[in-house]
């Protein structure tokens, strides 16, 4: 149950929220246990909704119901164990003691040995993951009958469309399942990494999730390497996509061949030659990666969404109680790497302080300047307020 809280999430088909379930939990988990434990728990239909991507498409995120969520953590407890040891060591997504800054490490390391990279995006994995297959690497790894049956149950389960329609879904796992983070990754271990360690065992691979690059010696390697890829992807039922999937020359100082795509974007963050200084102070260029255009964009855009200047009702404690906790996130994930990219994107919450100064004290309004200026002073007497003024993007000091 504390992994249910702590991940929170909204109320799936039934309206049930975690507060409700908690209001009798002792009896509700009773209920549970019991009808897992005789077979005759069925999930409910997986609410949908629609969340809006970096790149500007949408993407269909499922919200099971609480029920259903702790039923589904049960089974991640007893299968995930079963398949991690046999997971690949470049497989980074969504497993226990790996993240995005170990697949960006390990990734910038290889650019700089490796010329080429191929780099893939699957398109819609979630939605068109094969029953059968991944039901096959299922049975692979237990025969446990209540895992197998409802395993089966829940990829099956029907999807409730916004309009309240039910839709029978014969492929896929829902996207926001709790369960199916690690049944994707098990059916990409056989379609994707296994086939790299057995197929091409020469050539580095990461992949988190449903992105993922291969790195290569030649332009000529990888433009085979992207043929044979999309042949097995296509016969696992998936496709790549046609936009995202493109072959990178890793230029920097010593590469100094002329080719079309020369940087990529991978979690967040856009590889690409950048100036660089060595410990001796000299200045190269070096291929390397910062936070993308589009995640910084992606920021400013929530930023606003805040309606920092319309809070005139609230003090520079308050907005630094609600928001402090998010734009730490923000900088310990997109400040590991050239955190100067950054600074841009984060400056633009001291403009938005501004305007919320300019319009809640009498005595600045309608003088912008007077307002920075008094932002600047506070940012200087009390750095801690907001995480990035401890990093020193401070605003104007008057």
């Amino acid at each position: 149950m504390k992994s249910i809280k702590a991940n929170d999430g909204a109320e799936g088909v039934d309206g049930e929220t975690i507060e409700q379930f908690e209001s009798n939990l002792k009896g509700n988990l009773y209920k549970l246990w019991n009808r897992m434990s005789s077979g005759s728990y069925f999930p409910q239909p997986t609410r949908t909704v629609a969340i809006l991507k970096k790149d500007g498409g949408e993407r269909r995120l499922g919200i099971p119901s609480v029920l259903d969520r702790i039923a589904q953590t049960v089974a991640k407890f007893s299968f995930e164990p079963l398949v991690e040891p046999h997971f690949l060591g470049d497989s980074y997504g969504y497993r226990p003691g790996r993240s995005a800054h170990q697949a960006l490490e390990v990734t910038r390391k290889r650019c700089w040995r490796y010329d080429w990279v191929l780099e893939f995006d699957i398109r819609g994995l979630f939605d068109n993951i094969d029953h059968h297959l991944l039901m096959k690497a299922v049975k692979r790894h237990t025969d446990n009958p209540w895992l197998l049956l409802y395993i089966e149950r829940w990829i099956t389960a029907p999807v409730q469309q916004a309009d309240g329609r039910l839709v029978a879904r014969d492929k896929g796992v829902q996207q926001g399942g709790v369960i199916s983070p690690v049944l994707s990754n098990l059916f990409m271990h056989y379609a994707f990494d296994a086939w790299m360690e057995r197929e091409y065992s020469d050539l580095p691979w990461c992949r988190y999730a449903d992105d993922g690059l291969a790195h290569c010696r030649s332009q000529a390697e990888a433009e085979q390497l992207r043929a044979a890829l999309e042949k097995r992807l296509h016969e696992c039922g998936l496709e790549m996509h046609p936009v995202k999937t493109k072959i990178v020359y890793c230029k920097d100082d010593s590469r100094r061949g002329s080719y079309p795509v020369t940087c990529f974007d991978f979690l967040g963050f856009t590889f690409r030659a950048r100036r660089s200084k060595n410990k001796w102070g000299k200045h190269f260029i070096n291929f390397s990666p910062a936070m993308s255009n589009s995640a910084g964009k992606a920021i400013r855009q929530e930023v606003r969404s805040w309606n920092m200047p319309k809070r005139s009702d609230k003090s520079i404690e308050d907005l630094s109680g609600m928001f402090r906790a998010k734009i730490q996130g923000w900088i310990n994930y997109y400040g590991r790497f050239y955190r100067s990219q950054m600074c841009m994107t984060l400056r633009h919450i001291n403009s938005k302080l501004v305007w919320w100064a300019w319009r809640k004290f009498k005595k600045l309004f309608r003088h912008r300047r007077r307002a920075e200026h008094w932002l600047g002073r506070v940012a200087k007497d009390f750095p801690s307020l907001f995480p990035h003024w401890q990093i020193g993007l401070l605003p104007t000091v008057g």
